[in-house]
């Protein structure tokens, strides 16, 4: 494999020579300066009218960048999403991507940056990952202003009859920190207001994210928002945010933010980069209103959804693609031998050793995710993102694993060469579009109720036996089905790391159930989310977190962060 002389993920991005991003959309867009609000010289915001005024422009081919199951040691999907994006602009086609932003959780709990990586970057990459445009700080305080509203309401009078005991609503942060997964407010006397149970989660959890994430535009945005529900009155009937209020006003703290923000890759390639939901926890997907601008602008637009295609990629097609009418032409998903090593029952520590027989072991696990994604009638292309330590032995056993899966195999070297070592990768993914026309359908119809619904997701994608739920829980679906809500998909939280809820079972478990432990509606998001296994909707930091190693120096420059 040719490879360049090697330096790290923040010394290329340092070394990048972005063009002024008013300049490139020029050039690559078509985009006026009116249309764009620049943050600095390489950041811009795209003005809400670019989709409104191209709504009779053909829409581009939309290609979804998903995986196998993840491992501790990463994948590298959204490098694969970039290496890809660029590759098919050197192919000489109009291209674009739409990524999520990072939240600050895992960049300073224990993934770091999440801007790509090698020479297969998003730039400028320190500030993507470092508040970027504050999309996600407007989206907190919209979530807390909720928060304190609601408060304020039971504070003087609670003329909602509002059941303090029933009040869902919870707080929002962007940082992992456990111990405000359960805390108590209103503590300090009656001045302070009523002592209750409350909790925060992280931010990328929270139902304004999205909603921001789903929403067609700002009036959208806005209803949504008031469709929200807090909690219910003593009598068990729903209080909405539009109850309280406070709608009108949270929009107005995310009347910029739902402008898609526009960035570029080392190669100068248009992306968007908008919203951040975690596909563990929440859909997992980049914003409905940056993939549709990018399918009005590119002739193709690479996407990636979080984790595996069990989690990001089933919310991608099943929640954001039903609700936004989209359609894929095509998905990569993205295999390494060190993670079909790890599926194939090899430790972290021992990943550098040859492994032939774990990789084909691992590679049941590859299989059921291809055979997933083809079971929603879109065609695939597996891409081995190539690590140095991968031997030929080893990449033809993967080769060998897809043989009889009708999905061709490429090698991508795009880390070490950028969008040349992904042009076989541009190449593959462009005549499977030709040769293949997608006929995308969904998993399951809206009038399933939403037990039937869950269940479908854990027999068809787990490959589990069915669903367990207790009493309450029980409970908890058939009032929401009789309350009128059956009609929305559902969002399943649980692991990223395995088909199960068990982190630890590896490969591709068959029979197992899956435990439903607590079930939240998400009312303006318009969808359900049932959360399984010992997930938590507030990650905690790990024992050595990434932050100990970032720092800035007197020059004002970030390290640490790769």
């Amino acid at each position: 494999m040719a490879t360049q002389e090697f330096k790290s993920d923040i010394e290329i991005a340092r070394a990048a020579e972005m063009r002024p991003i008013i300049a490139l959309a020029e050039d690559k867009l078509g985009l006026t300066a009116a249309q764009l609000e620049p943050f600095g010289h390489y950041k811009a915001k795209v003005s809400l009218e670019v989709l409104a005024e191209r709504q009779d422009t053909a829409a581009g081919k939309l290609i979804l960048v998903t995986a196998m199951t993840p491992t501790p040691a990463g994948e590298g999907k959204t490098t694969t999403t970039v290496g890809l994006g660029d590759a098919l602009s050197r192919l000489g086609k109009r291209a674009m991507i739409c990524l999520r932003e990072p939240s600050l959780g895992p960049c300073f709990g224990m993934k770091g940056g999440a801007a790509g990586g090698g020479y297969a970057q998003v730039v400028p990459m320190e500030d993507i990952n470092l508040h970027f445009t504050g999309d996600f700080h407007a989206i907190g305080a919209a979530h807390n202003l909720l928060s304190a509203m609601i408060d304020n309401h039971v504070y003087w009078g609670n003329g909602l009859d509002i059941d303090t005991r029933r009040i869902t609503w919870r707080r929002v942060v962007d940082m992992n920190d456990r111990a405000l997964r359960e805390i108590t407010v209103g503590q300090g006397g009656v001045a302070n207001g009523f002592v209750r149970e409350g909790g925060y989660d992280i931010t990328v959890a929270s139902e304004v994210m999205a909603i921001l994430c789903l929403a067609d535009g700002l009036q959208d945005l806005k209803t949504r928002l008031g469709n929200i529900v807090i909690g219910q009155t003593r009598d068990r009937k729903p209080v909405t945010a539009r109850d309280i209020g406070a709608h009108g006003a949270m929009a107005a703290l995310l009347k910029d933010a739902v402008k898609p923000n526009l960035v570029q890759t080392l190669e100068h390639t248009p992306a968007l980069i908008h919203g951040g939901p975690f596909a563990n926890i929440a859909h997992g997907c980049n914003s409905v209103l940056a993939t549709k601008t990018a399918m009005k602008l590119a002739d193709y637009v690479v996407t990636e959804a979080g984790f595996g295609a069990d989690l990001g990629a089933e919310k991608f097609l099943n929640i954001k693609c039903r609700k936004a009418g989209l359609k894929p032409a095509a998905a990569v998903v993205v295999a390494t031998v060190r993670a079909l090593k790890m599926h194939g029952g090899v430790a972290r520590e021992a990943l550098g050793a040859e492994d032939v027989a774990a990789v084909a072991k691992g590679g049941k696990n590859l299989a059921r995710h291809i055979e997933n994604v083809q079971s929603f009638g879109i065609p695939a292309v597996v891409a081995i993102n190539r690590f140095t330590a991968d031997s030929e032995a080893e990449i033809a056993a993967v080769r060998e694993i897809c043989a009889d899966l009708d999905a061709p195999v490429v090698l991508a070297e795009h880390w070490a060469r950028g969008g040349a070592g992904a042009e076989d990768l541009g190449k593959a993914v462009l005549a499977v579009i030709e040769a293949r026309p997608s006929a995308f359908k969904l998993l399951y119809d809206d009038d399933a109720s939403l037990w039937d619904k869950a269940e479908t997701i854990v027999k068809r994608i787990y490959r589990g036996r069915g669903i367990v739920a207790d009493k309450k829980v029980r409970s908890q679906f058939a009032a929401l089905q009789e309350a009128g809500y059956g009609h929305y998909p559902v969002c399943i939280a649980k692991t990223q790391y395995s088909f199960s809820t068990d982190p630890g079972l590896k490969g591709a478990p068959v029979d197992h159930v899956v435990p439903v432990r607590e079930i939240r509606l998400a009312s303006g998001a318009e969808f359900v989310v049932v959360i399984c296994g010992e997930i938590m909707t507030m990650p905690g930091l790990p024992r050595r977190p990434a932050a100990e190693d970032i720092t800035v120096d007197e020059a004002g420059f970030i390290d640490g962060l790769f």
